[in-house]
């Protein structure tokens, strides 16, 4: 088996639904800081508002919907009702006409972020054999980072070379959305039964989950403090001198070259070790901000930019196949959705730590603790798989 045994159908086609929807959504998130100050005159308090709101309700569904998706043995429903609600969110901020009217089509478009997460990764990890799911979880990413490439790139042509107004490009985005849920009808539902005398899969269950995934959440939480949001790394990219069209560019660079090593990386964690690439990264990310914290010419951020990608590749795809070897089969939705949420909520004082620190102390200070923080986290991990080190995978 291994790396030529064919990847599953269902990995495919959620690979398919992600990268059409994030060609849908990438369209217009690049450009909703522009339409809230610009077109709308929105502050930008409001702006952090949204974003706030939006992402916090995202990560509080993640655990709910993976839960249900376990209790009721479908994995489908929440992933079409989940993407439906982000399609639907679409027009809402096509016609906004006020910051509190896009506050709103945010909330409902993260909701449905929030319900379909979980469940589409316990569709990857349900339908591929634990031996291939570095390699199915990387090559899942890979597609979704194309379409987060080939949305702002359709946005930039239809601003620049067709000179489209922004409420136009909303109103086209519907089009490959609409096409990510068509094609989740295709996904065939793998869900395991419960095995007799099992406990009923509950939220309560989910957190409750001892051992080696018990103490990976924890893990998690400490390390998320140090992953703040990315729009602190293209503030980086602006304030060593590059205009707002290169911060672009060097995004969409980054976001091809994130999509290219997805799949590879993956495959390699399946014959290396998940758990060892998941322990790496976290020394490797400290290394990769700690090159932010001090640069300060454009070709040191663009090289960062770039060596950012791999770590992104463990980070949303071999750290979720890790993470689903530690998860019973028949509460892998729920168990999914509780590492998800752990991982959104602690983003919220993440970006609002280091938002602050860059404005008290510096840019600097700000990178310099996210370094830190994950260090720390990669420390604290090696202790427990030492204490653990006869019952983890």
């Amino acid at each position: 088996m291994g790396e030529k045994a064919k990847l599953p159908r269902n990995v495919w086609i959620a690979g398919g639904v992600s990268l059409l929807n994030d060609i849908s959504s990438e369209m217009i998130y690049p450009l909703l800081p522009l339409f809230i100050t610009g077109v709308l005159k929105a502050s930008r308090s409001s702006l952090g508002l949204i974003e706030g709101v939006a992402e916090a309700t995202a990560s509080l569904l993640k655990v709910y919907s993976g839960t249900l998706s376990d209790r009721f043995r479908t994995r489908k429903l929440p992933m079409f009702i989940g993407y439906g609600l982000s399609l639907a969110a679409r027009p809402l901020i096509a016609v906004a006409g006020s910051w509190s009217a896009v506050l709103g089509a945010r909330f409902v478009d993260r909701a449905g972020k929030g319900i379909r997460t979980a469940p589409r990764d316990a569709v990857l990890a349900d339908s591929t054999p634990v031996e291939q799911r570095g390699r199915a979880f990387g090559v899942h990413r890979a597609m979704d980072t194309l379409g987060a490439a080939l949305g702002p790139a359709a946005a930039m042509v239809m601003l620049g070379a067709w000179s489209m107004d922004i409420r136009t490009i909303f109103w086209i985005s519907i089009g490959p959305g609409f096409l990510a849920l068509l094609l989740i009808g295709f996904i065939r539902d793998d869900v395991p039964k419960h095995r007799e005398g099992a406990e009923r899969p509950t939220l309560k269950a989910a957190f409750a989950q001892g051992g080696a995934f018990r103490d990976f959440l924890w893990v998690t939480a400490l390390f998320t403090l140090a992953n703040s949001s990315d729009t602190f790394l293209l503030l980086k990219a602006q304030s060593v001198g590059l205009s707002v069209g290169k911060v672009t560019g060097v995004y969409l660079l980054f976001n091809i070259f994130y999509a290219a090593v997805s799949g590879p990386m993956g495959a390699w964690a399946d014959v290396w070790g998940r758990r060892k690439m998941t322990l790496l990264s976290f020394f490797y990310y400290a290394l990769i901000y700690l090159g932010f914290a001090f640069a300060e010419a454009p070709w040191a951020v663009v090289v960062l930019f770039v060596l950012y990608g791999p770590f992104q590749a463990v980070e949303e795809g071999v750290k979720k196949a890790y993470v689903s070897e530690l998860i019973p089969r028949e509460r892998m939705g729920s168990g999914m959705g509780a590492y998800n949420a752990v991982k959104g909520i602690a983003l919220l004082p993440a970006s609002l730590l280091t938002g602050i620190l860059w404005d008290r102390v510096g840019a600097l200070a700000a990178f310099a603790t996210c370094a830190v923080l994950s260090a720390l986290a990669g420390l604290l991990w090696m202790v427990l798989i030492r204490r653990r080190a006869r019952t983890l995978p």
